[in-house]
């Protein structure tokens, strides 16, 4: 019986070392280096692309910014929200660093500050 019970904490507790791991990789940069990064300013990031102005590298680190900001979790509001908020922005730029104006375009309207702030700004 002990064996038995052993065994059943031993299973619970792996699944629960496994579960915690699902979020997947960790952030690279943190929601406030992303948001100094492309989004503050004049010379942002997201306007550069948006404005059809940036380089290839500048691109590929937008989508690398962008990343990151998914992989963070919202200091407040839902879970799922900040995903599609985030999953937006980092196809849109995706689209953007293969040369698709139409996407670059959209960012602006995408990176919608009020409203993201509103739901997940802690």
């Amino acid at each position: 019986m002990k064996y038995l019970f052993a065994g059943v904490i031993a299973s619970v507790s792996l699944l629960l070392v496994l579960g915690q791991n699902d979020a997947g990789e960790k952030a690279k940069h943190t929601i406030p280096e992303v948001m100094k990064k492309a989004h503050a300013g004049k010379g942002a990031l997201m306007k550069k692309v948006a404005a059809g102005d940036a380089s290839a590298d500048e691109k590929k680190t937008l989508v690398e910014l962008y990343t990151s900001l998914g992989q963070n979790k919202p200091p407040q509001g839902e879970a799922g929200d900040w995903k599609k908020k985030t999953d937006a922005l980092l196809t849109a730029a995706k689209k953007a660093a293969d040369g698709d104006d139409a996407a670059a375009k959209s960012l602006t309207k995408l990176a919608n500050c009020a409203a993201c702030h509103k739901a997940h700004k802690g």
